[in-house]
């Protein structure tokens, strides 16, 4: 067991704590992983809920689809959604098998359905296959998560290849509209849509060009989005995490140097682990948000933002 789960194993989200010792404030050694990475290699570990989060029914008999759902924050989003009662589909690249078996040994413990969907986001013709074979799977589909994403550091523009611009925005931004809009025809009144933006949509590291563009478009996506959808009854809401220890930052998403230090520059003082999103996306999924539509949540450790 790792240290943040030793930490976190008797103290669930629902326990008062200090929101600063909670998790450990960490130091990263430098280190990589080919992209897209691998939770199980990740040294130190992440804190996915699997042994703090306690649901309360709160998504009972729902029918999700997450994307990136492998690792991560999608991971601790997965696991969050079936313990508050979910079915769940879980998308992710063929790479990460591995990781993606394990998030769907924790959902059945569970007592819930979990569905593997490998495949390249990247890709339009997988979009819309991805959509139809999991509401097929579930049985239906009324909650959507829009969580996988592509970072890549570069430090000059100079550098930036129209390769990496065109593949980040096409797994980024390029396919959250092109799931959503497979995903529609599927989704009753009720249904909600969450799509994961980014501290860096309002605050872009310059080494981060391209992914915080796509953050920022997210942002307006989901904005606009909600007020087209909100007279059908579905609701359209983003969170915007900030510094998360997840295997994005091993993978090229961070520069090697800067990893142990990763996250200590919040006013909190550390980086997050991925449990600690999951209650933000349980929240707009569940009925609690019923009159939250076009909201980005952060989650990002106290920067400010707007």
């Amino acid at each position: 067991m790792t240290d943040a789960q030793a930490t976190a194993k008797h103290t669930d989200q629902l326990t008062f704590q200090d929101p600063v010792t909670r998790f450990p404030s960490i130091s990263p050694p430098k280190q990589h992983q080919p992209e897209p990475g691998l939770d199980q290699e990740l040294i130190p570990q992440t804190d996915r809920g699997e042994h703090s989060y306690r649901g309360t029914g709160r998504l009972e008999g729902r029918k999700a689809l997450i994307t990136g759902a492998d690792s991560g924050i999608g991971a601790a989003v997965a696991i969050g959604f079936a313990r508050e009662g979910a079915d769940i589909a879980l998308s992710y690249l063929p790479e990460e098998e591995a990781d993606a078996q394990e998030i769907k040994a924790i959902i059945e413990d569970a007592g819930r359905q979990a569905f593997l969907f490998p495949g390249d986001i990247s890709d339009q013709e997988f979009c819309a296959e991805l959509v139809d074979r999991a509401a097929e799977a579930l049985g239906g589909l009324d909650a959507l998560v829009n969580n996988a994403g592509r970072q890549i550091a570069i430090e000059d523009i100079a550098d930036l290849s129209d390769e990496q611009w065109t593949h980040t925005f096409d797994t980024n931004i390029h396919a959250i509209y092109r799931i959503t809009k497979a995903a529609l025809k599927h989704m009753p009144a009720g249904s909600t849509i969450v799509n994961s933006t980014s501290i860096q949509a309002y605050s872009p590291s310059p080494p981060l060009l391209d992914y915080a563009s796509t953050k920022a478009a997210i942002n307006n996506f989901t904005k606009g989005l909600a007020q087209q959808l909100a007279p059908k009854g579905i609701r359209v809401n983003a969170v915007a995490p900030g510094p998360i220890w997840t295997p994005l930052q091993v993978s090229d998403g961070q520069p090697k140097e800067k990893l142990p230090k990763f996250g200590k520059n919040t006013p909190i003082g550390r980086a997050g682990q991925p449990t600690e999103l999951a209650p933000a996306y349980v929240f707009l999924t569940s009925s609690e948000s019923s009159y939250v539509l076009g909201e980005t949540l952060n989650v990002n450790g106290g920067n400010p933002s707007p």
